[in-house]
């Protein structure tokens, strides 16, 4: 082996050990995989591998190969939730394994009285509609994150398309059998404020137990 041949070895070596040990301050967290689950945790749709690559400033096949390896870890501890590639990105979803506790839970749910954040939150989206999550959280002044998968669980509210990237949302058809109205023009005209909550409630009550 020549002298030039040692440098460039040595070189690669180098070069290739500065690519898998970017200090973590850096990336922003602990690990690649904690910084990736992060992401993904906090994303409302699925997130492509680049989108994931360029916010934890990586290469595209170390964050593929990361991605990877989180979804063999999770197969192998049978964890409650599993990474899935749809729609050409990556996002959580429990796994099939847990649906029925996961589908008792949401039906046992649907009997619970709402809360008054869900009414709240259910009164912009039903006189806004469609409307994003940030628009309704900066009506409320509050974060609605919960709220909304709550709704959507329930089968209240549901996706109605996407404006500059963010999700759009609607009342849907069961929310007009609970409020016991044909269609939205049914609901009580808008004045200066949102229509009384409790009476909203005692509404959807009825309607569900026939009274």
């Amino acid at each position: 082996m020549s002298d030039s041949d040692t440098v460039e070895e040595i070189v690669d070596l180098d070069d290739n050990s500065t690519d898998a040990e970017t200090p973590s301050d850096e990336l922003g967290a602990p690990s690649l995989a904690a910084g990736l689950e992060a992401l993904l945790l906090l994303a409302d749709e699925p997130m492509t591998v680049l989108s994931l690559a360029s916010a934890t400033r990586r290469p595209v096949n170390e964050v593929e190969e990361t991605i990877a390896a989180l979804v063999v870890q999770y197969d192998e501890q049978e964890r409650g939730f599993e990474l899935r590639e749809v729609a050409g990105g990556w996002r959580y979803y429990t796994r099939a394994a847990c649906s029925p506790l996961v589908e008792r839970f949401v039906l046992d749910g649907q009997q619970a009285r709402l809360t008054q954040a869900s009414l709240e939150t259910l009164a912009v989206i039903a006189y806004r509609q469609p409307v994003s999550r940030g628009r309704v959280a900066a009506v409320r002044g509050v974060n609605v994150d919960g709220v909304i998968r709550t709704l959507v669980a329930r089968g209240l509210i549901e996706e109605a398309g996407h404006d500059d990237g963010s999700i759009l949302y609607r009342t849907t058809s069961h929310f007009l059998e609970r409020m016991g109205i044909a269609s939205l023009d049914d609901l009580p005209p808008l004045a200066e404020h949102l229509p009384d909550l409790a009476d909203l409630e005692d509404i959807l009550d009825s309607v569900a137990t026939g009274d």
